[in-house]
């Protein structure tokens, strides 16, 4: 199956003019929204005007089939998962104990995108490290991540890799060439428009990665230089609050012809807080 006969669920469609609303739906991930039961957190992400959820992997069945049930209660489609054990089980270790935790956690996820409806689960591929050369994460994460593929098939779920600073995959080029070596249309591009700021822009990742990308996650962030070491830092803000050009990067969805969802993946807060984050991405895909 070639890539260009698999599109994710409304990715791709006609070109949209710049300065037109972008028909990206707006997602939340869970851990932003206030503690408590499923069912409540749900109907308080669709009041406040988000379009779609992004949960966390969930081993428990019992606890995946009450979020099941409470994505149905509110109408709020679950639309990806964002695998949890990639960071302390990264399918670059050399441990073949580590190797299995970051399978099973990935079969996992797989398993719970399909009984919730999603379509992408979230990964971080690899964590290169001083015991990690990145040419070792490069080899040993593909050939664990193609160990994934079949179920990934079956299941009719995307693998979307996500980059992070994780010291790999530092170029808009190299994360192309990561996601094209598979040949598979079961392994995308999950892009997050801040992540790439400190040592690029997303704009440029946005056109390189093109029809790659999947699923996009939106945050912002204010940068800072260290006046002794010139060392550059980034600190989270609030969306349209940091230095991300967010008329740049509409520009680039644009051209694109991105369909899809944007999750943000912010602090948490309460409903006053996630209605004025919902009225920034609204902001941010009519190109203001």
């Amino acid at each position: 199956m070639q890539r260009r006969e698999f599109v994710a669920a409304g990715a791709v469609g006609p070109a949209v003019s710049a300065a037109a609303r972008l028909p990206i739906r707006r997602a939340v991930y869970i851990g932003m929204l206030p503690k408590g039961g499923y069912e409540e957190r749900f109907w308080l992400a669709r009041e406040v005007g988000f379009e779609a959820i992004e949960c966390a992997t969930v081993y428990d069945e019992s606890e995946a089939a009450g979020i099941r049930k409470a994505s149905e209660a509110a109408g709020l489609p679950i639309h990806s998962v964002m695998n949890s054990d990639h960071w302390k089980y990264p399918l670059s270790s050399p441990d073949p104990e580590v190797i299995a935790r970051s399978l099973h956690g990935m079969e996992t996820s797989l398993r719970n995108a399909r009984a919730w409806g999603a379509d992408t689960v979230l990964l971080v591929p690899a964590v290169v490290n001083p015991q990690v050369r990145y040419e070792e994460a490069w080899k040993r994460s593909q050939e664990h991540i193609r160990k994934l593929l079949p179920l990934a098939a079956k299941l009719k779920v995307a693998i979307g890799i996500e980059n992070v600073w994780n010291k790999f995959l530092l170029s808009p080029l190299e994360m192309a060439r990561y996601v094209d070596e598979f040949q598979s249309p079961w392994v995308r591009a999950y892009f997050d428009v801040g992540n790439v700021a400190l040592f690029g822009y997303p704009q440029d990742w946005i056109r390189t990665l093109g029809g790659r990308i999947v699923k996009l996650h939106l945050k912002d962030f204010q940068f800072k230089t260290d006046q002794q070491t010139r060392k550059r830092s980034a600190e989270f803000t609030d969306l349209r609050e940091g230095e991300l050009d967010w008329k740049e990067i509409h520009r680039a969805l644009g051209e694109i012809q991105f369909r899809g969802v944007a999750t943000v993946e912010l602090r948490g807060g309460d409903e006053p807080y996630l209605r004025e984050v919902v009225r920034r991405v609204d902001l941010i895909l009519q190109g203001a």
